[in-house]
């Protein structure tokens, strides 16, 4: 059996990706199946040592970006995205998939549209809570759809209604979605029991609260040990102003800046935390597996049309509290910190909540979906 592998060039799309062909391997081996050939299909490789410890070939295919705001590149890239999808028939024409699977982002469209055309049964993923518009054009004709928001089914209407949408939640590779904890504070050298912060910007970082930290380190520090992912590009301009801001105090040990953390250092940190302040992509569903109450702060409506409404759904399901950037502040961010952690009941309640909006399965699932239409399709 041949497999398709295509999505968007951003962890959020990649890592999900990766998650469901490691089930594929899995389900492959546990059911003494001959082992699929994997391809994945992009216009950039994101993280080719995990491509390759999958067996999984990249094929590349260039393409152009439609964006949400007039510019001459949206013109030049309509050129591309047409060159792209003339090299995406030939591409997948060769390999003949007996399915390809998308996660969506414009690097897709070129072979999801080869999919169609060729008529190759496709499954789709979506990770937020309103379709992208490969995804949402691609759920007209694609054979099931996976959802990660229960609130997305409502844009596949008509799918819906021939039972091919599935809420599955978000594919999370198993070696992150499970805290290690033990040993976890003498990984991190904290050398006291103080509750334990673990701030998320993502691997670029994320301005707005990385400021907002830093002008309330003084007071958290006094309370709290902080664990925060920068981002590299933030990192040293970062660390270089918390020394300034703590000065000689004893306490300035209380922070600890890291530009990225690994897998094994995102685990560490997990499981020593108390709290997780995040943005809203992706990584609500690796807090939800962590069982950790978190206050999300999405990117704005006007940058990312998709994180403010993902916020807001998680937030429902009791796991979480929304504090949109507009009213991000020191005093508001340090007040619900310190009504979260100060209370018993209301951390084992969102606990509980994250506990169950996490489908640790999703991977599996849509991993069997992909190998019995991929059978049925080789037959």
């Amino acid at each position: 059996m041949k497999i398709v592998l295509t999505g968007g060039g951003t962890g959020g799309h990649f890592y999900p990706i990766i998650a469901v062909a490691a089930e594929l391997r899995r389900i492959a081996r546990d059911e003494k199946l001959i082992a699929p050939e994997l391809y994945y299909i992009s216009n950039d490789p994101y993280d080719s040592k995990a491509l390759f410890e999958l067996g999984i070939t990249f094929k590349k295919i260039s393409t152009g970006k439609l964006r949400r705001y007039f510019s001459v590149l949206n013109v030049i890239d309509m050129f591309r995205t047409a060159t792209a999808c003339v090299q995406a028939l030939f591409v997948v024409f060769f390999i003949y998939p007996d399915i390809i699977f998308s996660k969506g982002g414009y690097p897709s469209f070129p072979t999801v549209f080869a999919a169609k055309v060729l008529r190759i049964p496709l499954i789709i993923h979506d990770s937020d809570s309103k379709p992208g518009r490969v995804n949402a054009w691609a759920g007209k004709f694609a054979e099931k759809i996976a959802i990660s928001y229960p609130d997305a089914a409502q844009y596949f209407p008509k799918a819906e209604a021939q039972g091919r949408v599935a809420w599955t939640g978000n594919p999370i590779r198993p070696e992150i979605a499970y805290r290690a904890l033990e040993g976890a504070r003498e990984f991190l050298e904290v050398k006291n029991d103080l509750p334990i912060l673990l701030i998320l910007g993502g691997s670029q970082g994320a301005q707005r609260i990385n400021e907002v930290v830093l002008d309330s380190l003084p007071k958290l520090v006094s309370k709290y040990v902080i664990i925060h992912q920068t981002g590299k590009n933030n990192f040293k301009e970062i660390k270089d102003t918390a020394d300034v801001v703590l000065g000689l105090s004893p306490e300035k040990f209380h922070y600890k800046p890291f530009d990225y953390l690994n897998l094994l250092g995102m685990r560490m940190a997990a499981g020593a935390a108390s709290l997780v302040i995040s943005r809203s992509g992706s990584t609500l569903f690796e807090i939800a597996a962590w069982g950790l109450p978190s206050i999300v702060i999405p990117i704005p409506e006007s940058v990312s049309h998709d994180q403010t409404k993902n916020a807001f759904n998680y937030a429902r399901s009791g796991a979480a509290v929304v504090i949109e950037e507009n009213n991000l502040t020191s005093e508001v961010l340090l007040s619900e910190i310190d009504r979260i952690l100060s209370d018993e009941s209301i951390k084992k309640e969102m606990s509980a909540a994250a506990t169950a909006f996490a489908k640790l399965d999703a991977a599996r699932t849509i991993a069997k979906a992909i190998i019995e239409i991929g059978l049925s399709h080789e037959k």
